[in-house]
């Protein structure tokens, strides 16, 4: 009978702690299937820090950027994660996002590990592969240092634009020299052996006299949702703090996430998780805010139509 009495209680328990988490806010979130934010928010559930913050986080996992994108502008989830430009072009297009920093990793410039490229200036006459178009910000970066060394990229050079994954196999090819790509194919090549950064988009920002911690990359919430649900996006800020440090502090969480990674041989996911670390964005500061603004202006936004500082969330003391 005893037995019995216990075993009714723990039921009870265990319902009214399963009611307990149903009843916290959700927060859905549109993130690319094979994407790296999907790892954070991967150890975010499996840790239960959203509920430790007070939510519910509820993950949407989607194939490509264009469908992640439709989510968000959709309504279908509450955020998304967007480069910093996507989010300054709905700004100027009347439809303003909160932007909560999640990397501030750009890309790299890869060479051969033999190659004589040593810096901007030996980049004149090569090959050059650009992965996101003309309008990438890694692309537009280099440009504007090459300007400031007397260096016409477009005239001096002969530019290639392709997708990453075509990149890479072009640079394992001997088809271009050179390629400006996103960080995690950079840190693929660099793991694999034989390949290295020639210099990073890190370095260019401070050739540019930026800080070189800036979050290019955020999690969007259509602003007016974001004020009107101010406390569940300080519990997600919260939660992603935690899981940053987690990630940084131990190798352990990312042994479980590695299936997620695609299971990359040692070297490649070695490079794949510090190049993820590294990436970690400091605290938003003003200047840090500035010299988003900043950059926004030397990728072609409109000097006057900013994205105003209330729409970079700064973390809660």
């Amino acid at each position: 009978m005893t037995a019995l009495v216990c075993l009714i209680f723990s039921l009870a328990g265990g319902a009214q702690a399963g009611e307990g988490a149903s009843e916290l806010p959700v927060l859905s979130v549109s993130v690319l299937q094979f994407g790296t934010a999907h790892w954070e928010l991967d150890h975010i559930l499996h840790r239960e820090l959203d509920r430790e913050n007070g939510y519910r986080l509820d993950l949407k996992p989607v194939a490509n950027l264009p469908a992640s994108r439709l989510a968000v502008t959709s309504g279908s989830v509450n955020g998304a994660v967007a480069d910093l430009l996507w989010a300054q072009s709905r700004f100027q297009a009347g439809a303003p996002y909160l932007y909560v920093p999640f990397s501030s990793q750009i890309g790299d410039i890869v060479v051969a590990e033999t190659s004589p490229i040593r810096s901007v200036a030996d980049l004149a006459d090569k090959r050059i592969g650009v992965a996101g178009g003309p309008d990438s910000k890694g692309w537009i970066l280099l440009q504007k240092v090459a300007e400031r060394q007397g260096i016409n990229l477009d005239e001096s050079a002969e530019i290639q634009f392709a997708a990453p994954p075509l990149l890479s196999q072009a640079l394992k090819r001997g088809q271009v020299d050179v390629i400006v790509t996103y960080w995690h194919f950079a840190a693929r090549l660099r793991g694999e052996g034989g390949w290295r950064s020639d210099f990073s988009m890190a370095d260019l920002l401070t050739e540019l006299d930026l800080d070189r911690n800036l979050p290019v990359l955020g999690y969007v919430f259509p602003a007016k949702w974001a004020t009107d649900h101010g406390s569940l996006i300080d519990g997600f800020a919260a939660s992603l703090q935690q899981a940053k440090a987690e990630l940084a502090d131990s190798e352990s969480p990312w042994q479980r996430l590695r299936p997620l990674m695609g299971n990359p041989e040692e070297g490649v996911f070695t490079a794949l998780r510090e190049g993820f670390v590294a990436g970690t964005p400091a605290p938003q500061t003003e200047q840090r805010i500035a010299d988003l603004q900043r950059l926004m202006t030397l990728t072609g936004a409109d000097p006057d139509r900013l994205m105003p500082a209330n729409l970079f969330y700064r973390s809660q003391p």
